[in-house]
């Protein structure tokens, strides 16, 4: 931690966010570039990623993202589905463009096609799953930073960040953390409060998970309509007047009809 300087160096929320995300658990496989970012390995072969490492880069990539005049000159690329939702949470937030899901071959390098884009920087999700991203980038000289867990491969990379970028609660917190920085570094938000967004909006949700939450609260919330509504209609009913509940039956009012003396009144217009 002694690299990073006073004013950007993590709390112990901090601390304790990423490791109730298990953003230190790397995989039993492990890369020979990423071995100065690992702690130790466990006794059933996982690997132990060293999270004050993890915070210097972080640190480091924010304050390179933040130089750049223009963040819609930044492309986030997400094509993992755990990082898809936090990659596009970052673009919104941060004002980057977002390639969610499969990445166009050509996306940097062929002009002709409708996705040419040419960005200052592009992070990644993860070096194996983005690889022709990275690949294409390399072609034209543009800067990569990587999230990289212990197995990924650093080729071409110029930004490392080590993390567990495997878990949905890993990588949320960590596009959500370094969106955090970015925001903090170029003065939109201040360093000595809490950023209002919660770092659930950019996790990973399932579909089935949403739709079947979604019925449940239709159900909780139509029991609680009907129970409210038989409530109100009894105490409506306790409200009747007592003179309205004695108004003549449909058979008096029928003989009252038939008692008028409807040809003793005078005619108003003889024709």
């Amino acid at each position: 931690m002694s690299k990073v300087p006073t004013a950007l160096q993590a709390t112990d929320k901090d601390m304790k966010l990423l490791l109730a995300a298990q953003s230190h658990l790397g995989t039993k496989n492990r890369d020979i570039n990423m071995v100065p970012y690992l702690w130790k390995k466990r006794a059933d072969g996982i690997h132990v990623i060293n999270i004050g490492k993890t915070w210097e880069k972080l640190v480091l990539a924010a304050r390179v993202i933040a130089s750049i005049e223009n963040l819609a000159d930044v492309t986030v690329i997400s094509a993992r589905p755990y990082g898809q939702r936090a990659a596009l949470k970052f673009a919104q937030y941060t004002g980057a463009q977002a390639i969610a899901g499969r990445f166009t071959p050509g996306t940097f390098t062929n002009y002709i096609t409708k996705s040419f884009r040419e960005p200052r920087l592009i992070i990644v999700t993860d070096p194996r799953t983005d690889a022709q991203a990275i690949k294409e980038a390399s072609y034209v000289n543009i800067p990569v930073i990587a999230f990289c867990d212990s197995d990924s491969p650093l080729s071409f990379v110029d930004v490392a960040i080590p993390i567990n970028n495997k878990g949905k609660h890993s990588i949320g917190l960590a596009w959500w953390l370094l969106a955090r920085e970015v925001l903090r570094i170029r003065g939109i938000i201040p360093r000595t409060s809490e950023w209002d967004v919660m770092v659930d909006m950019f996790f990973y949700r399932d579909t089935e998970e949403q739709e079947k939450e979604q019925t449940e609260d239709k159900e909780q919330f139509g029991g609680e309509m009907n129970s409210e509504w038989n409530g109100q209609e009894q105490e409506w009913a306790g409200d009747v007047p007592a003179a309205a509940l004695n108004q003549p039956a449909e058979g008096e009012w029928g003989a009252a009809a038939e008692n008028a003396e409807w040809a003793a009144e005078p005619a108003q217009n003889s024709w």
